[in-house]
């Protein structure tokens, strides 16, 4: 028996090899387990030695139970069946098999060759059936061809799961994309949409379908969208990242109509063909694309470009903005010989405002300001915010002077409503500086800066108001500019000089103390006075160094007197609103006094009141740390500034200088001042010196002498020296 299973296998091989291609091409295929189910022992072992032969795994079972306890112990792809066994025929098995063990085929051996067994075989369940005897040939070619088609339609199975499972993840990819992605037929109509599409338009994809995209497309994108949705090239020469407008389903909208909103995309797309054949040419099927949603970006590039050439804080035009406009509104006239207006507007005690309500109310008040300048304004007008409370507005097509006027007289009349901030009522005013076109200036540059003189010269008369551009303007903004360039090198070339004014006490008339006054050694105008230059140089913040040097000198000065005796002279200085919020305001008045020797006793520290009340508490804490040191402070041009008295109490003070305003009134000895009299008694009340200032005739001098404790300074009693004639004038009072 085993000769003639090797011959069989021996001879089957060379068939298999020839007909098939190969054993090892088989081989792997006709691998399986298979159960051989007979009642005849020998026939049992027969069909096994010739199946293990071609590498197959047998099992054996004598009857059909035992065959249903192997396959319950195990899988077995194949079923060698007997179908007379005692007991469990056939047909019983094959029932069991196909109710628990799906997966395994049947093929019965069997001698009852009627056309109704097989017939009942097949029907339950049997893949193939061998009538006994039969040969191994036959056997072993049946199995074979059961296995391979086992195999096929695993590898069948197998094939479908992947491609299920790619489908899938195609699916998921496609829907999960961020983009739209669409296709469309050859007549331009959506054949394909995924379900961002819907998400991004507000359309649901099954009403899509079937819709041709130009349904979808901004009208204003039409022309360019024909060139690029319904793309028909491909390769390099296909749609990339073309720019579109795609219009959206708004949810207060019917279902079947669109609205005007729509989103920005990006898109890119590409033509699909048939493949190419030789009988014909290729056959354009659709368009394939893919479309980004970009109106977040477009916003961000939107906002940027509008940061650009806008104020974030009122939302009106910059500077780069307001010069391009200007320059396209000067083109424009030049070409049709029109007139334009150039407007300078600068809000009035701003700074007062913002300091004494915060920048938070400041903030709010130009808000408020920019929309009410705003609503004075035509469509072709600009207003442009150039600086903290400054505002440029430009007024084209104006037909002259008269109707320059009449703009600025009605945003002056605008801003006379009070703005509500923090509860308190604000008035704003502005002053309004105007240059025409032609006549005040043909560039960009000439205008604003023409317009800014006009501005200046209106807040030097009164504010509040507004001024046409005159040559006159030009010559004095130049003689501004001379004379701060002046004062520039007269820092430099140290141009500046003390004068000293002696103050006395009148008891005793010796002095007691001395004012240090600066003037100016101008190589060109003479000796100037402080108000000739001491204005504009705290407006261009040169009054900072001049009040550094003024200190120095001052300490110098005080040296000098010391060393010849005179410790018990004081000597005043004037600071200015500047010099007070520095930083570094008292340190740099103590390391003077340092680097000199001088005691802070000696020195005298002269504010006025309208200065104290821009910053008080600023104030109180600077010179209560100088007054620690000795230094002392008094209140210059007393009695004119703010009515309320309370910093008195507040501040370190040691001296009241009464206005000259008050003292040149009194014209004898008998005269009744009831203001002077009454600040004499609060200063005596509170522990104060006072000094009475301009005290030019002998009748105030002895009208200030009734009153005791005095001392004064003025014209009658002594002009401001320089330093040689003021230690001159110590020894003498010595």
């Amino acid at each position: 028996m085993k000769t003639s299973v090797s011959w069989l296998g021996t001879r089957y091989g060379s068939q298999i090899d020839h007909s098939q291609g190969g054993a090892a091409e088989t081989q792997e295929d006709s691998e399986a387990k298979v159960l051989v189910v007979d009642d005849e022992p020998r026939m049992r072992s027969s069909v096994a030695d010739l199946l293990m032969a071609y590498g197959h795994e047998c099992q054996l079972a004598a009857n059909g139970e035992e065959a249903l306890r192997v396959l319950g112990a195990g899988a077995v792809d194949l079923v060698l069946l007997d179908l007379n066994m005692p007991e469990m025929d056939g047909f019983q098995v094959m029932r069991d098999i196909q109710e628990k063990y799906q997966d395994t085929d049947v093929i019965v051996i069997s001698g009852e060759t009627t056309f109704e067994s097989a017939t009942e075989a097949l029907r339950s369940g049997a893949q193939d059936f061998l009538r006994k005897p039969y040969s191994p040939d036959e056997l072993i070619r049946v199995v074979d061809n059961l296995l391979r088609k086992r195999q096929l339609e695993k590898n069948l199975k197998e094939m479908n799961r992947c491609l299920e499972a790619s489908e899938n993840r195609y699916r998921f990819i496609v829907n999960n994309s961020p983009d739209i992605i669409y296709m469309l037929d050859n007549e331009g109509r959506f054949a394909f949409l995924n379900e961002r599409a819907q998400s991004l338009l507000g359309y649901n994809t099954e009403f899509l379908l079937g819709m041709h995209y130009s349904q979808l497309v901004h009208k204003e994108d039409m022309e360019k969208a024909r060139y690029v949705f319904d793309e028909r090239r491909t390769g390099s020469r296909a749609s990339q990242n073309i720019e579109l407008r795609l219009l959206c389903r708004g949810s207060e909208l019917p279902y079947r109509y669109f609205e005007s909103k729509s989103i920005t995309i990006e898109l890119s797309a590409m033509g699909i063909y048939t493949p190419e054949q030789e009988e014909r040419e290729r056959e354009f099927v659709g368009t394939y694309g893919v479309a980004r949603d970009i109106s977040e970006r477009k916003r961000a590039e939107e906002v940027i470009k509008f940061q650009l050439y806008h104020d974030l804080l009122t939302k009106l035009p910059n500077r780069e903005l307001f010069r391009d406009r200007l320059n396209l509104a000067i083109s424009q006239a030049r070409r049709n010989k029109a007139n334009l207006a150039v407007m300078f507007l600068d809000m009035d005690r701003f700074k007062v405002i913002n300091d004494s309500l915060g920048h938070l109310a400041g903030d709010q008040l130009l808000q408020t300001v920019a929309s009410r300048l705003h609503s004075c304004l035509r469509d072709g007008d600009t207003l442009a915010r150039v600086g903290g409370d400054e505002f440029n507005l430009l007024v084209p097509g104006i037909e002259g002077r008269d109707a320059a006027a009449m703009v600025a007289k009605k945003i002056i009349d605008r801003l006379k409503e009070p703005v509500i901030l923090d509860g308190y009522e604000v008035f704003v005013s502005f002053s309004i500086g105007i240059a025409l076109f032609p006549e005040d200036g043909q560039t960009i540059d000439a205008l604003i800066k023409n317009a800014d003189m006009a501005m200046y010269h209106i807040k030097a008369h009164g504010k509040n108001g507004y001024e046409f551009f005159s040559d006159n303007m030009k010559a004095t903004f130049q003689r501004q500019l001379s004379l701060e360039n002046g004062i520039r090198k007269a820092i430099e070339k140290k141009q500046f000089e003390l004068f000293f004014q002696p103050q006395f006490d009148i008891g005793s008339g010796r002095v007691c103390g001395m004012e240090a006054l600066i003037r100016w050694n101008h190589p060109e105008r003479g000796l100037l006075l402080p108000g000739q230059f001491i204005p504009l140089s705290e407006e261009t913040g040169l009054i900072i160094e001049i009040g550094n040097w003024v200190l120095d000198r001052c300490c110098r000065e005080l040296k000098h007197w010391r060393s010849a005796g005179y410790d018990d002279v004081t000597l005043a200085i004037n600071i200015s609103a500047a010099q007070l919020v520095q930083s570094e305001f008292e340190r740099s008045f103590l390391d003077a006094l340092d680097k000199h020797g001088i005691p802070g006793g000696q020195l005298e520290i002269e504010i006025t009141e309208n200065m104290l009340m821009q910053d008080m508490d600023q104030a109180v804490n600077k010179f209560q740390r100088l007054a620690a040191s000795g230094v002392r402070v008094a209140v210059d041009d007393f009695g004119i500034g703010y009515s309320s008295l309370s910093y008195l109490h507040a501040l370190p003070l040691n001296t009241l200088k009464i206005d000259r305003s008050f003292i040149t009134g009194i014209q004898s000895p008998q005269d009744r001042n009831s203001i002077v009299t009454a600040v004499f008694a609060m200063a005596r009340e509170l522990g104060l010196e006072i000094v009475a200032e301009g005290v030019e005739k002998q009748a105030q001098l002895e009208y200030l002498r009734n009153l005791d404790g005095c001392r004064a300074q003025g014209f009658f009693l002594g002009h401001p020296l320089p330093a040689s004639e003021a230690i001159t004038l110590l020894r003498q009072n010595a």
